[in-house]
C-alpha cells in the first residue's frame, strides 16, 4: 500500500530538508533583521520587511539556488549616512533606484564584471564597515548616542567607556551587551546538540529573559506594526532624485550591493555541489528585490553570507528553503510583533559587534602582508579611508589604488645579469616591457659592457610592445664596440623591430 504523501515527496524530493533549512535560516535571519534595521537608525520592522522580499520575491527568483537575501549589516553604515542626510522618507526612493540600476546592469550582462573587482578592494570595504559597526554598536551597547563620523565613534570610545562605568543604566546596558557577545563567542564551543539552535537567537533570548526577570533599566525595541511601518514613496518624494547627492547614493548602494552579493555568491557556490550561480541572473533577482523593497519604504536588500552558508550547512537542496524562510519570518511579524517589543537593544548591539568583528579579516591581511604587500596595503587602505572618510569614497579610493597597483604591475619588468668579469655577459629581460617603462630598460642596457658579447634574453617577457621592441632592436644593432659581435637576441621572436 503507498503512502498518500509518497507523490508529493516523489515531485518535490528535497522539500523534507527544505522545510527543515528554512526554519534554521528563518532563526538565524530574524535577529539579523531586527538588528540591522535599528543600527540603521529605522523602525525594526522595515528589517523584517526586507527578509520578507528577500525571501518571497528574491528567494523565487532565478541566479543562485541557495543565497539567501535580506538585510545586510555591511549596507547598515551606508543606510545609516543616507537617512542622516536625506531623511527617512528619502530612502524608499534610494532604495527603488538601486534596484533599478541592478536591474540594468543585469539586464546588460555586467554581473561578471563584479569579478574583475580586487579581493583586496571588497575585503577592505568590508574590514572598513565591520570597524565602524563596532564602534557604533559599542555606544548602543552602554545605551548612548553614537557620534556621526567614524573618528569621532572611535576617538569617543574611551569616554562613553567611563561614563559607562560610573554605574546606573548605562552599566546595566553595557553587562547586556558585553553578555551578549561573550554568548555568542563561546557558542562555537558548545556541544553540537546545542549549536543546533542558532548562536545569534539564542544570545537574543536569553538576553531577553535576563532583562525580563531581574528587572534591568535597559532600553527594547520600540514596536509599531509591519503596516504602520510601511511607507510608500510619494511622487514629490521621487523629486529628490535630481538631488546629485541622492543620486550618487542610491548608485553607491546598487554597486556595493551589487558586489557584496556576487562575492557572496562566490563564496557559497564553493560550499556545495548544485547548480551554480548565474551572475546576471542574481543582479536582476536581486533588482527586483530592491525595487519592490524601495516602494515599500523598506531597507536594501543583498546576498548574506552567514544566512546563506547556514542554509547550506542545514541541508537546503531547492530555492524553497529561502522562499519558506520569507513565509517564516512574514507569519512572525503578522502575529508576534508584541514579542519584538521585549527584545532588549543592547543585545542587538551585541550580536552586532560580534557579526562586525566577523567582517574584518585578519588572517587575510596577515597573508597578504607575508606574500602580496601591496594587496595588503589597498585592503588596509580602503578600511582606514571608510572610518576617516565615509563608505562610498573609501571604496572608491580603494578602487584608484587598486588600478594604479595594476598599471604598476603591467609597467614591471626586470633585468638580470650574469657577468663573470669574462667571456660572454648573459642578461635576462622579465615582466611587461612597455613604453612607460622604456626609460629604465634602456639605462639598464646602455651600462651593460660593450667590450663583450652580449646575449639578451627576452623568453621572460609576458608582453613586448611595439615601441619596446623597435628601441630593442636598435640597441642591439649599436651596442657594443668596434670589433665585438653583434648583440644576440633569444625569444620574443628575436625579430627586433626598426632595425
Amino acid at each position: 500500500m503507498h503512502s498518500p504523501t509518497a507523490p508529493r515527496i516523489k515531485k518535490f524530493p528535497g522539500l523534507r530538508q527544505d522545510f527543515a533549512a528554512s526554519l534554521v535560516v528563518f532563526l538565524v535571519a530574524l535577529p539579523l533583521c531586527v538588528g540591522v534595521a535599528v543600527a540603521s537608525g529605522v523602525p525594526a520592522e522595515l528589517g523584517l520587511i526586507t527578509g520578507i522580499v528577500g525571501g518571497l520575491v528574491t528567494g523565487s527568483m532565478r541566479g543562485s539556488s541557495l543565497q539567501v537575501s535580506g538585510p545586510a549589516a555591511g549596507l547598515s553604515v551606508l543606510v545609516l549616512e543616507a537617512v542622516r542626510s536625506f531623511g527617512l522618507p528619502a530612502l524608499g526612493v534610494i532604495v527603488f533606484t538601486a534596484g533599478l540600476v541592478q536591474l540594468a546592469m543585469g539586464a546588460l550582462r555586467l554581473g561578471r564584471w563584479f569579478r574583475a573587482i580586487s579581493v583586496s578592494v571588497v575585503e577592505g570595504m568590508l574590514a572598513g564597515i565591520g570597524l565602524v559597526i563596532i564602534a557604533g554598536q559599542l555606544y548602543a551597547a552602554a545605551g548612548q548616542e553614537a557620534p556621526a563620523s567614524g573618528t569621532a565613534k572611535l576617538a569617543g570610545l574611551p569616554s562613553a567607556v567611563a561614563r559607562a562605568a560610573s554605574g546606573g543604566e548605562a552599566l546595566a546596558s553595557l553587562a547586556v551587551g558585553t553578555g551578549t557577545v561573550v554568548l555568542l563567542v563561546v557558542w562555537n564551543r558548545a556541544p553540537r546538540a546545542v549549536r543546533a539552535v542558532p548562536g545569534a537567537l539564542a544570545a537574543v533570548v536569553l538576553a531577553t529573559l535576563a532583562t525580563l526577570l531581574l528587572s534591568l533599566p535597559v532600553s527594547t525595541v520600540r514596536v509599531q506594526g509591519l503596516l504602520d511601518a510601511v511607507r510608500m514613496p510619494s511622487l514629490a518624494e521621487f523629486g529628490g532624485l535630481a538631488d546629485v547627492g541622492l543620486l550618487g547614493t542610491a548608485l553607491a548602494f546598487a554597486l556595493i550591493a551589487s558586489a557584496e552579493t556576487l562575492f557572496s555568491a562566490a563564496a557559497v557556490d564553493r560550499l556545495h555541489d548544485g547548480p551554480r550561480t548565474g551572475y546576471d541572473k542574481e543582479l536582476i533577482a536581486q533588482g527586483t528585490g530592491n525595487t519592490v523593497c524601495g516602494l515599500l519604504g523598506a531597507l536594501p536588500m543583498t546576498a548574506v553570507i552567514v544566512r546563506s552558508s547556514a542554509n547550506v550547512r542545514a541541508g537546503a537542496r531547492t530555492r524553497a528553503s529561502r522562499v519558506l524562510h520569507g513565509v517564516w519570518l512574514l507569519l512572525f511579524a503578522a502575529l508576534l510583533p508584541a514579542a519584538l517589543g521585549l527584545i532588549p537593544l543592547p543585545a542587538l548591539a551585541g550580536v552586532l559587534v560580534h557579526a562586525g568583528w566577523k567582517l574584518i579579516p585578519l588572517r587575510t591581511v596577515v597573508e597578504l602582508w607575508r606574500g602580496h604587500r601591496g594587496e595588503a596595503l589597498i585592503l588596509l587602505s580602503t578600511a582606514v579611508s571608510i572610518v576617516v572618510v565615509n563608505m562610498f569614497e573609501g571604496v572608491l579610493i580603494g578602487l584608484a589604488l587598486s588600478v594604479a597597483k595594476a598599471a604598476w604591475d603591467a609597467s614591471h619588468i626586470r633585468l638580470d645579469v650574469v657577468d663573470h668579469g669574462t667571456g660572454t655577459v648573459r642578461a635576462r629581460l622579465s615582466g611587461n616591457a612597455t613604453f612607460l617603462r622604456l626609460p629604465k630598460i634602456l639605462d639598464s642596457l646602455e651600462a651593460l659592457p660593450q667590450d663583450r658579447p652580449v646575449e639578451l634574453d627576452l623568453s621572460g617577457l609576458h608582453h613586448l610592445d611595439h615601441a619596446c621592441r623597435a628601441a630593442l632592436g636598435n640597441w642591439a644593432q649599436r651596442h657594443g664596440a668596434p670589433g665585438t659581435g653583434p648583440v644576440r637576441l633569444t625569444g620574443a621572436e628575436a625579430v627586433p623591430a626598426g632595425s
